[in-house]
């Protein structure tokens, strides 16, 4: 029987462009160790003509997990301006925490 990863790895290849797919396929990625290639997804969204802002935040997450703090920082950064351009002050709020906490 096919892991969940493999299931979403099967849509995402019908669906390249389905954010939530690779979102999820980024999530489980992490859940089962394979850092880099779960920021590869998150680049992927991140790049997007219209970048997924829940992507930033666990990008950052994860990064700081690796000790890559100023990455980490980086892309919070990144996240914040791109979710005040798209209206979501929630993402911004959380990721500004974030950011705070990595400069305490």
């Amino acid at each position: 029987m096919p892991s969940r990863r493999e299931k979403l790895e099967v849509m995402l290849q019908g669906s390249p462009a389905d954010q939530m797919l690779r979102y999820m396929l980024a999530m489980e990625l992490d859940k089962e160790g394979h850092g880099e290639e779960a920021l590869q997804n998150f680049e992927i969204l991140m790049k997007d003509s219209k970048p997924y802002v829940p992507a930033f935040l666990m990008a950052g997450q994860l990064l700081t997990r690796l000790g890559r703090t100023n990455e980490a920082k980086e892309t919070y950064h990144s996240g914040i301006a791109q979710a005040q351009l798209q209206e979501n002050g929630h993402a911004a709020g959380e990721m500004a925490g974030f950011l705070a906490a990595l400069d305490a």
